[in-house]
């Protein structure tokens, strides 16, 4: 096969417009394998892919792992159709997702309950990453230790929690997210309700009349479940924005009022409340507006991105 590629950049590089061109030679896979081989499932291994690639913006010997398979299809394009939220695609360009927000610290441990996981493999933590915090107050007690509450955790391990449940549909999250997963929590004896808030920073508002909020949210409803996501202005009592109770799975964009008395700053809570235990909710990127009046990008698409769902 190297020797099939050189031919091809050979090929290329013998353009006679070639300096004036700008290439991007891809090799790449539709899907992985189970490790005894075949694929069509829905385990992470069929799930994954690699690219290796040269030109278009691709560092020479760079090695990213936060490309999924649906970000293939966009990679070859040219940067003008980078940007087109309107068509509604899960993958974006790569080396793409520029003001990447991460939610979570890389302090990722092994599994605790859960027994379909590798001991080896690290894909969990409670811990949020700086300006952002977990209010577990509400929480009830036990269940399985890692999903009692908000936690962050990756593809890999929480895809391997369980399979079959839908969380391949979860494409646009990319490297750590955000998930509160209350039907795995409910997999191990425990009382009370699955009540937990994942809180933003907050963000500078003065002088603003408008803020968006924009994120991408797959969020899987279960028995009486309902999720929430809630502004604050200085402090204030939190206020409901939106609200979730049927599935849904994209690109979510809030435009908020300013409230006429000048609030310095504000942040935006994402909570899922459960009666029965039942239900999950994963997030990515960050909920929080942004002062220039338009959302901040998170890893799951070329643009922007924010809370999400069960997958």
């Amino acid at each position: 096969m190297d020797a099939q590629v050189g031919q091809i950049v050979a090929a290329v590089r013998a353009r006679a417009t070639y300096a004036q061109e700008n290439w991007l030679i891809m090799v790449t896979a539709d899907h992985g394998h189970t490790p005894t081989g075949g694929h069509g499932g829905s385990t992470w291994e069929e799930r994954q892919t690699f690219v290796i690639a040269n030109g278009g913006g691709l560092a020479a010997g760079s090695v990213r792992y936060d490309v999924r398979m649906v970000d293939i299809a966009p990679t070859p394009w040219p940067p003008r159709h980078r940007h087109r939220p309107a068509w509604g695609l899960d993958g974006a360009r790569s080396p793409a997702h520029p003001r990447r927000l991460r939610l979570a610290a890389p302090q990722l441990t092994g599994r605790v309950d859960e027994t379909g996981i590798a001991a080896g493999v690290l894909g969990f933590t409670h811990t949020p990453t700086s300006g952002w915090a977990v209010d577990n107050s509400a929480m009830g007690t036990g269940g399985v230790t890692e999903w009692r509450g908000w936690s962050f955790t990756t593809d890999e391990f929480w895809t391997k929690t369980q399979r079959d449940q839908y969380r391949e549909l979860n494409v646009r999250s990319r490297n750590v997210f955000a998930v509160a997963d209350s039907d795995e929590w409910a997999d191990k004896s425990f009382s009370g309700n699955y009540d937990t808030t994942l809180v933003s920073p907050a963000y500078p508002v003065s002088g603003l009349t408008t803020v968006k909020v924009e994120y991408t949210c797959y969020y899987q409803q279960e028995g009486s479940q309902t999720a929430k996501v809630l502004a604050s202005w200085s402090g204030g009592t939190p206020v409901q924005i939106a609200s979730y109770s049927a599935l849904v799975n994209g690109r979510q964009t809030l435009t908020l009022t300013v409230p006429p008395a000048p609030p310095t700053c504000a942040c935006a809570s994402a909570t899922p409340e459960a009666t029965t235990g039942t239900g999950s909710w994963t997030t990515s990127g960050s909920t929080a507006p942004d002062p220039s009046g338009g959302g901040p990008p998170g890893p799951g698409s070329d643009g922007t991105s924010g809370p999400g769902g069960h997958r």
